[in-house]
Order: structure tokens, then C-alpha cells, then sequence
């Protein structure tokens, strides 16, 4: 067997047992005595309710992963790419528009055995447990244009890459890594204003108390916002959440409409003060810059891979590309992608910590931020007891009783 394919199935397959692993833990380690800091927040019913939640969530990932690794696997071997290459190139278009043909069929096809299961998630899961709002005609059209942004981008990005390792080969990562960098602050700069629009209605907060006391809290830590808006999550979920776009005096604070109806003004100020923290602590820098180190090292790692015989003689391929290339070695990649995944995790999760502390410091008082807490978890239906095994392996924020227990 080819050494490449050899190690690239048993990448991809231990992932599937890793994850398969970590979800029988998580459902096994229900219990059904609710933890007493929830006493008189969850009844016992909806507790109940929060686990089948989760059991249900489980089966259905196990299920459409399966789904897709035997739909992968098979794919490989085969000789799916070859065939998808083969139609591509007959048009005979230079390579870049050849490789732009390549990646859009291939994510057609993983759209398309993806969206059954998109759908059943959304319209029966979520639905069976209250939670969905979308429409029929809001899911047609958020698919729509989300295939079309991603198009959009993913081209312009695809083409670049493209362009560079064509052009300058060796040096080629370097140039990548700068667009890459460039591109992805555009976007964070762009996204506020012309993308999300696209999906959800922005408007300004209309709750004059809760506008005044956001207010006075972000003035007294000298921290400039573009300004206080609500979002209509509602039209798709009931499920709650808050969250800052932008960068510098561009940063505008975002609360769910479903959020602002559950809670009280000063649990939502602890809400947001929880987010100050994270600018506070510079825990967005850190993390994007963690993340840029990373891709830097995918891309320089990518280039000692572009063309690779063994490579290609792996997947069945004819003929040798760089677009091939590039979604070749991101099998490879797998291990190194799931180790800084987990990386990362370990220390999003210590700034969870430091963001709930600058919280409890800066609004003197826990109280807030606590019950806070406990009506995310509650309405969300989130899970309390998590193995800790998915949660070193998955979990971005810390479980929501080490965070209680943090600032109690």
C-alpha cells in the first residue's frame, strides 16, 4: 500500500473513533440528579429534556460523520478525484480556472450530501425541542447565499493561492501567508457592515435602560464602540447569545433579541463586560495571532508537499497539479490540524476564566454574571455534566459549573 494513503486512512479513521470516543463518554456521563447550583432554575422535567437533547445530538452526529467517512473513504479509493480531475481538465481552461472547476464540484458534492442532514437538524431535532424558528423559504435562502458567498471568497482566496505557488514555488507560502493575513482583516473589517446584514436584521438597541446602562459601564473602562445593536436571532432559533464584531473604535456589541427577553438588564451588562474582558485581556490578539502562526506553518509545510508523486499515486491521480495539491496535503494535515485545535481550546478556555473574572471585578458584583450563566445554560438545553474528554477534546469554553465555581 501507498505510504501516503496508509497514513492518511489511518488519520482520517482515528479521528472518526477519537470523536466516536468522546461522544459515547459525554452521553455515559449523564446523570439524573441535577447539580444543586441549578436547584430552583432547572425543574426537573426540563433537566430531563436537556439530556435527551443531548443524547438525540449525539446520535445524529455519530450518524451523518459515518455517513460522510464511508462516503470519503470509498471516494479515495476509487479514484474519485481522478474522475472529478479528468471532466475538469477537458475543457482544457488554464489551471487556475481548472482548479477553481475542481474544488467548486467537489463542494457541490459535499453540499449536496450534507444538506439532508441540515435540514433534519434543523427541522426536526431543533424543532422537536423548540428551538427552530427558520422557515422554509429563510433556509432556502440562507443556503442560497451562503453557497454564493462562499463562492464568492472562496474563489478569490483559492485563485490567489493558485497564482502564488505557480509563480513563485519555493517562496510561494510566504506571499500566501501575507494575502492570507491581509484578506482575513478585510474581512473582519467588511463582515459588520456587508456581510452579516446579509443574514440577519441589525438595528439599533431599542431597550433605552439597558442602552444607558451598556453605556455608562463601557465609558467607565474607557472602551469605544461603534455602537449597541439587536439581532434578530429569533427568526431562526430561540436560543440566546451575545457577540462583538469589528476592531477598534469599528467594535459594535450585538445581543440577540431572544437574549435581551430572558434576561435583566444587569445580568445582561455582565454578559457584556464578560466580552470588554476579552478585549481587555487581549485574548482577541492572542488568539488571532496564534492562528495566523499556524497558518503560516500549514502553508510552509503545504509547499513541501505541492506535486508530491507519492501524493498523487495515492489518490490515483494522472496527472500531477497544484489546486490537487492543495486539498491532498490538508488529509495529511489532519493530526497537526486536530493538535492545534485542541491547543487552542486549552487556552480559549483559560481566557473563558479571565473574562468571567474581569466580568465579576469591573461590575462588583457575581451575582449577575452567575444567574447569567445558569439562563444560558437553561435555555440553550446545554449540557452540565460534560465528560471531561470531550471537553479536552471539543469544548472552546469551559463547562458551565467550573465557571460558577470560578467566581462564587
Amino acid at each position: 500500500m501507498n505510504i501516503y494513503l496508509f497514513f492518511i486512512l489511518c488519520f482520517y479513521s482515528g479521528s472518526f473513533i477519537l470523536d466516536l470516543v468522546a461522544d459515547l463518554l459525554n452521553v455515559s456521563s449523564t446523570s439524573e440528579t441535577l447539580p444543586e447550583e441549578f436547584e430552583g432554575i432547572y425543574d426537573s422535567d426540563k433537566y430531563k429534556k436537556s439530556q435527551q437533547y443531548l443524547k438525540e445530538n449525539t446520535a445524529f452526529n455519530i450518524a451523518s460523520s459515518s455517513f460522510m467517512m464511508l462516503l470519503t473513504i470509498p471516494f479515495i479509493l476509487l479514484g474519485g478525484f481522478n474522475y472529478i480531475d479528468r471532466y475538469v481538465s477537458s475543457f482544457n481552461f488554464g489551471s487556475i480556472v481548472t482548479g477553481l472547476l475542481f474544488f467548486g464540484l467537489l463542494s457541490l458534492i459535499s453540499l449536496i450530501a450534507g444538506l439532508p442532514f441540515s435540514i433534519y437538524k434543523t427541522f426536526v431535532i431543533e424543532e422537536k425541542y423548540g428551538f427552530n424558528k427558520t422557515t422554509v423559504k429563510t433556509f432556502i435562502m440562507d443556503f442560497l447565499k451562503a453557497v454564493v458567498l462562499g463562492a464568492i471568497l472562496g474563489a478569490l482566496v483559492l485563485s490567489a493561492l493558485l497564482w502564488f505557488f505557480a509563480r513563485f514555488e519555493g517562496m510561494a507560502w510566504i506571499y500566501c501567508w501575507l494575502f492570507i493575513v491581509v484578506f482575513q482583516l478585510f474581512i473582519l473589517f467588511i463582515a459588520p457592515v456587508w456581510i452579516m446584514p446579509l443574514f440577519n436584521k441589525f438595528e439599533p438597541l431599542k431597550n433605552k435602560e439597558l442602552k444607558e446602562a451598556i453605556e455608562k459601564y463601557v465609558n467607565e473602562q474607557n472602551f469605544k464602540v461603534k455602537g449597541l445593536f439587536q439581532m434578530d436571532g429569533s427568526r431562526r432559533s430561540s436560543k440566546s447569545n451575545a457577540f462583538f464584531t469589528g476592531f477598534g473604535k469599528y467594535r459594535r456589541i450585538v445581543l440577540f433579541d431572544t437574549l435581551i427577553e430572558k434576561h435583566t438588564v444587569k445580568e445582561l451588562v455582565a454578559v457584556v463586560a464578560h466580552e470588554v474582558g476579552h478585549y481587555k485581556k487581549k485574548h482577541i490578539f492572542k488568539m488571532l495571532l496564534i492562528s495566523l502562526s499556524t497558518t503560516a506553518l500549514m502553508l510552509y509545510l503545504m509547499s513541501k508537499f505541492i506535486n508530491n508523486p507519492g501524493l498523487f499515486e495515492a489518490f490515483k491521480m494522472d496527472k500531477l497539479s497544484i489546486y490537487a495539491s492543495l486539498l491532498f496535503f490538508s488529509f495529511l494535515y489532519t493530526p497537526l490540524a486536530r493538535m492545534f485545535s485542541m491547543a487552542g481550546n486549552i487556552f480559549s478556555r483559560k481566557h473563558e476564566f479571565e473574562a468571567d473574572k474581569y466580568a465579576v471585578d469591573t461590575t462588583a458584583d457575581n451575582k449577575d454574571m452567575i444567574d447569567a450563566l445558569k439562563k444560558l445554560s437553561v435555555d440553550n438545553l446545554s449540557n452540565l455534566t460534560p465528560h471531561p474528554f470531550k471537553v479536552f477534546l471539543e469544548y472552546s469554553h469551559p463547562p458551565v459549573l467550573r465557571r460558577i465555581k470560578r467566581i462564587s
